[in-house]
């Protein structure tokens, strides 16, 4: 019998607004529709890590319970940032180990980043599955770059906040992308890191709105205009809107997943008596 088509969900960058991915994530598995790949970058990659490898939704709401900005970015000045987002680091260690790598996922992952020293956009596939959030999730200024395989990286919202074309090289058929930033509203900044916060999301706003995204099937774009990068504290609502925005398509992916799959099926029935 033929298999459903193979579906690959891409999760865009946007901070505290990433807790939408969360929601996303959860109506489709609601639903019933099987995710094969998943691609991120920057908030999207730690939604897409923890997803991949199988941490619950009731693990993840209790890390968020507990996450502040006070200790997401600890002030710590250094020649190439000035705080320290070791508590992303601390979340992923107690969910899937310091020690696990990107190929060992349960479904194939591909985090996105930014070379600092060109401008070159490196997707990660394999090798420390940490070292790779870390450095998608590094918002040049407020966070020193992550070294890997000697190439100096930082956040792949520089290069690709929507991660599509990872998810073509794995052979994705049918594609989610999850923009966050297409509806936005900024809060004035009161300190340095809100100064860095608003300057970045405000590029990726550009970025993420230029029409890049044809290559995806369903373009999720919740309206997330009364919520601003650093509301941590309202991740319930925020992952509750993306929840609400993918309902609305969640039938027609599955329906496009199955019946895809069910032509191709009697298509090549056609075509081997035809050719009898």
């Amino acid at each position: 019998m033929e298999k459903d088509k193979k579906i690959g969900v891409a999760l865009g960058g946007g901070s505290a607004l990433g807790f939408a991915h969360l929601g996303v994530l959860e109506s489709l598995e609601e639903n019933n529709v099987s995710i094969d790949y998943i691609s991120g970058t920057s908030a999207g990659a730690v939604a897409g890590v923890l997803y991949a490898f199988g941490v619950s939704f009731k693990e993840i709401e209790k890390e968020a319970e507990q996450l502040t900005w006070k200790k997401l970015a600890k002030i710590n000045p250094s020649k190439l940032g000035v705080a320290s987002n070791v508590a992303i680091r601390e979340i992923l260690e107690r969910q899937i180990g310091k020690k696990t790598n990107l190929e060992d996922a349960p479904i194939p992952l591909a985090i996105v980043t930014t070379n600092i020293d060109n401008g070159e956009k490196v997707v990660l596939k394999s090798g420390n599955a940490i070292e790779a959030v870390m450095a998608s999730s590094c918002l040049p200024g407020l966070f020193s770059p992550v070294e890997i395989d000697k190439k100096m990286l930082v956040d792949g919202g520089i290069v690709e906040n929507v991660p599509i074309s990872p998810l073509k090289e794995f052979g994705a058929e049918i594609i989610i992308g999850v923009n966050l930033l297409r509806h936005r509203k900024y809060e004035k900044p009161k300190s340095i890191i809100g100064v860095l916060v608003n300057s970045f999301d405000m590029i990726n706003h550009r970025i993420s709105a230029q029409p890049k995204h044809s290559d995806a099937n369903f373009l999720i774009e919740p309206d997330l205009s009364d919520y601003y990068m650093g509301d941590l504290k309202k991740w319930k609502q925020i992952s509750k809107l993306g929840y609400l925005e993918m309902q609305k398509f969640v039938l027609e992916v599955r329906n496009l997943q199955r019946a895809t799959a069910s032509q191709n099926f009697f298509h090549k029935i056609k075509e081997l008596f035809l050719n009898k």
